[in-house]
């Protein structure tokens, strides 16, 4: 490959070339008679020659540069062989998370019109009994013991990879719909470089360490970060039903040192962890995100981590990541005002990240004049640019002009749809959604700083603030989880409201049990959905 080549994928033959008998990947097939995992393994040589012979088989196939393949694949060795086959033949994979619900699924695959399909059985069955909706697909490749035994014959031979620019598409991944419909954002391969570049330098990651990524996607950044991928024993479509013991056998089994999931997870995690006593001495730092995370998780989580740090990055699919704080500064600096409903510090920018806080705004925005700061400390929305943050949606051109400005010198700056403001530290602080917050006569309320101070009540699990109505005059109220055999009332509620003049307007209250989430990380509260159920029981 040329050394001017953009292509994500020449991170994975240049690994293959360094350190050619390390462990790349290792999925799990079983248990052995001690009980302990038994792994299907490869190293990265034999990662790059399986890889060279999926891009020969599906070359072979029909699948072409340019073309758009729809992947329909489990988490595993052939999921990422897959991706880095279409990878070096300049394809473009498009995923879309398998949990948003069939009606969704098959929206965002009529829109991204996909030329190919490489799934598993279920996937190619799909695309016959809905073909209207799989009508651009010209070519089917199902994963199955077939494939892989006319894949194996070819491994050894020889595969050049595309050539690719900066600017050329490189994948189309879709947000999770988590506060409006999901969309396709465009990556560019230059985008996915900087990525690598922003998480290595940030976060001192290391070839030779191992990874148990819980989110899929995050897998095919380790062969560029020199990472072993351990895959671990989960539905990714149903994050919250993962065993922590098998989570905690992985860990310890392969000596991970770096894991990634929501704070779902980690809960679940941590309590395993205290309840048997287990420390995980071999963890180097954890990545949690996907929802603000409480000081209280961090401190418990890291009572079992002898050697290791937390770390919270702040981003979204459209940019990722954006800034990063440690559980340490959380405890040590942040937590009190988290606490005291001054919102979640998600930490300083990344090198090469600029942000910026501005006007609330619901309309779109153009121009330089869209981009002025608002004064230190003022809640505002929250706008990013930097060599990591994607310039559109695939075939949406109005939600692109409704997320994205273009400043004087070029640069796209995206609109998160989140709130915040900047402390006299540069630190940024996060208060919520654009659309979640309550816009009442006597002015707005954001989500994060109102839960926070209920979330601080021993009976609570978690909470939500919703407005009742339309804005300008919305109602506020508060829709509350409660922990496991707590008692707890309304007037209990409202007593505990007056105590802050933040929530002292707050007088309407519900329970409700299994809050509505996202499907990607479990974590994100679907308070609109909230919205609407009580609504239309008010």
């Amino acid at each position: 490959m040329s050394v001017q080549s953009a292509n994500v994928a020449r991170f994975l033959p240049e690994m293959a070339q360094r350190v050619p008998a390390v462990c790349a990947v290792k999925a799990a097939i079983g248990r052995n008679a001690d009980g302990t995992i038994r792994y299907r393994s490869q190293t990265f040589l034999e990662l790059e020659a399986s890889s060279n012979a999926m891009g020969l088989e599906l070359s072979e196939r029909g699948i072409s540069r340019g073309d758009r393949v729809l992947l329909m694949v489990k988490p595993g060795l052939p999921l990422i062989e897959i991706c880095f086959a279409l990878f070096k033949m300049g394809a473009v994979p498009v995923v879309i998370d398998p949990g948003m619900g069939l009606k969704r699924f098959l929206g965002c695959v009529e829109r991204s019109k996909p030329d190919a399909i490489v799934g598993i059985g279920f996937a190619t069955f799909l695309a016959r009994v809905f073909r209207k909706t799989f009508r651009t697909v010209g070519c089917r490749v199902t994963v199955n013991q077939r494939l892989a035994r006319s894949m194996q014959k070819r491994v050894g031979a020889f595969f050049e990879s595309a050539v690719c620019a900066v600017d050329e598409l490189a994948a189309i991944l879709f947000t999770s719909g988590s506060t409006g419909a999901p969309k396709g954002v465009c990556y560019e391969h230059g985008m996915f470089d900087a990525q690598v570049r922003l998480i290595r330098e940030t976060y001192g990651i290391e070839p030779g360490e191992v990874d148990l990524p819980m989110l899929p996607i995050f897998a095919l950044f380790n062969p560029a970060l020199g990472m072993t991928t351990v895959v671990p024993e989960m539905n990714p479509s149903k994050p919250a039903t993962v065993d922590p013991a098998k989570i905690v056998a992985a860990i310890r089994e392969n000596g991970v040192t770096n894991s990634f999931g929501s704070p779902v997870l980690w809960t679940k995690i941590s309590r395993y962890c205290e309840a048997e006593q287990i420390e995980l001495p071999t963890l180097k730092r954890v990545l949690m995100a996907g929802a603000p995370v409480s000081p209280d998780l961090m401190e418990r989580l890291g009572r079992h981590m002898p050697n290791g740090m937390i770390h919270t990055p702040y981003g979204a699919t459209e940019c990722l990541p954006v800034s990063t704080i440690s559980a340490f500064t959380v405890l040590s600096q942040t937590a009190e005002r988290t606490r005291a409903g001054k919102g979640t510090c998600v930490g300083h920018p990344l090198s090469e990240v600029s942000v910026r806080i501005i006007a609330i705004s619901d309309s779109v925005l153009v121009g330089e004049s869209a981009l002025t700061a608002l004064p230190e400390g003022e809640i505002g929305e929250i706008v990013v640019t930097g060599p990591s943050v994607t310039k559109a949606y695939d075939q949406l051109a109005a939600a692109t002009a409704a997320a994205k400005i273009v400043d004087e010198g070029g640069c796209v700056w995206h609109r998160m749809g989140d709130l915040g403001y900047l402390d006299a530290d540069g630190r940024l602080w996060f208060c919520g959604r654009k659309v979640e917050r309550v816009v009442t006569p006597e002015g707005p309320l954001y989500t994060d700083p109102v839960e926070a101070l209920f979330n601080a009540h021993p009976a609570i699990f978690r909470s939500a603030l919703i407005g009742l109505g339309t804005a300008p005059t919305q109602i506020p109220a508060l829709v509350v989880q409660k922990e496991k055999g707590a008692r707890l009332t309304e007037a209990d509620l409202g007593e505990w409201a007056q105590a802050h003049a933040m929530t002292a307007r707050i007088e309407r209250f519900f329970f409700h049990q299994n809050f509505p989430v996202d499907v990607r990380h479990n974590a994100k509260i679907h308070r609109l959905t909230l919205k609407e159920l009580f609504e239309q029981g008010s």
